[in-house]
């Protein structure tokens, strides 16, 4: 299959008077892996439903593979695997079970299903645990498998919604070798929402921030990145009024300041040069920080800048100084 596209054009979603997604526009290319982000409530679980066929949109246009997601939804199914966040695993199942199960509602004889299977738990390093219950499994084997139930049919596109939250650092890390794997020797496009963005970062070619419904930000992670255009000086107090003080007396220093919760980001080129005059005035106004430190831009900046909050959806609002 030649189009591994994904097309979405002022996709808009209301439930009642709520806009959940309010004219949302991307393309993602045939073979790239694409990041998916944003806060909760954002709009983005919604735009993952709708194009994976299990919502429809009130208005605009979506394609998977060249097929219409709403007119065409069988032939999307066909083309493309997904793997939701919740895991919908029959506890009481083997995976050889399951996974043959699965294959033969895609069409296949029992023995060819059989022999996809053992691929697949191949493939995701699960062949020694096919006589156990699956209600038994370790949540990064849970994820395995789940992530082996989408690529039953051999899909040219992947949905993957949060695929290691929770997972232990090993096992997430055994997860993205899996993704960069399906990518680099299948061509698969996959589109990836995560929670976090080391995982963006890691694994996209490109990322699109969804915040309020909307696409905030687009582009390659390092082109984001580079996009703040400044290092960064991170001051951390003891109290908010002290945040608050220190921005006012720094204001003039830097191209833009934010406050984030205890910390003050000055922004500005050459930080490490101004260290010193910041501390001088920081002195002179009675402020002392309990930290300092020096960063380049991050992902969690440039999330931080589009969507005025931190990524784990638990910050306190920040605010713009300058």
């Amino acid at each position: 299959m030649s189009n591994r596209e994904i097309v979405v054009e002022n996709l808009v979603k209301q439930y009642g008077t709520f806009t959940a997604v309010n004219g949302v526009s991307f393309k993602v290319h045939s073979g790239e892996i694409f990041g998916f982000l944003g806060p909760n409530g954002a709009g983005k679980s919604t735009t993952v439903s709708i194009m994976t066929t299990l919502g429809l949109p009130t208005n605009g246009h979506a394609t998977v593979g060249g097929y219409d997601v709403v007119t065409q939804a069988s032939e999307v199914r066909r083309v493309a695997g997904v793997a939701l966040q919740e895991i919908g695993l029959d506890p009481l199942m083997k995976s050889m079970e399951m996974l043959t199960i699965q294959g033969q509602m895609f069409g296949m004889s029992r023995k060819q299903a059989q022999a996809r299977a053992r691929e697949l738990l191949e493939i995701v390093k699960l062949t020694e645990f096919t006589n156990r219950l699956v209600g038994k499994y370790s949540g990064g084997m849970r994820r395995r498998l789940d992530l082996a139930l989408a690529l039953v049919h051999e899909p040219a596109i992947l949905f993957l919604d949060e695929p290691t939250t929770g997972l232990d650092p090993a096992s997430r890390r055994d997860i993205w070798a899996e993704v960069r794997r399906l990518n680099k020797d299948h061509g698969m496009t996959i589109f990836l929402t995560t929670q976090y963005l080391e995982e963006a970062d890691e694994l996209a070619d490109r990322i699109a921030i969804i915040d309020q419904g909307r696409i905030v930000a687009q582009g390659q992670p390092a082109e984001l990145k580079a996009s703040l255009g400044s290092e960064s000086i991170n001051l951390t107090f003891r109290e908010l009024s002290e945040v608050q003080n220190a921005a006012a007396e720094l204001e003039t220093m830097a191209n833009r300041i934010q406050t984030d919760r205890k910390v003050l980001r000055l922004y500005l080129e050459r930080a490490a040069g101004a260290v010193p005059a910041v501390m001088n005035r920081l002195q002179q106004a009675g402020l002392e920080p309990i930290s300092l430190t020096l960063t380049q831009p991050t992902l969690d900046d440039v999330f931080l800048q589009v969507t005025g909050q931190r990524f784990d959806n638990e910050a306190e609002p920040t605010q713009e100084v300058a």
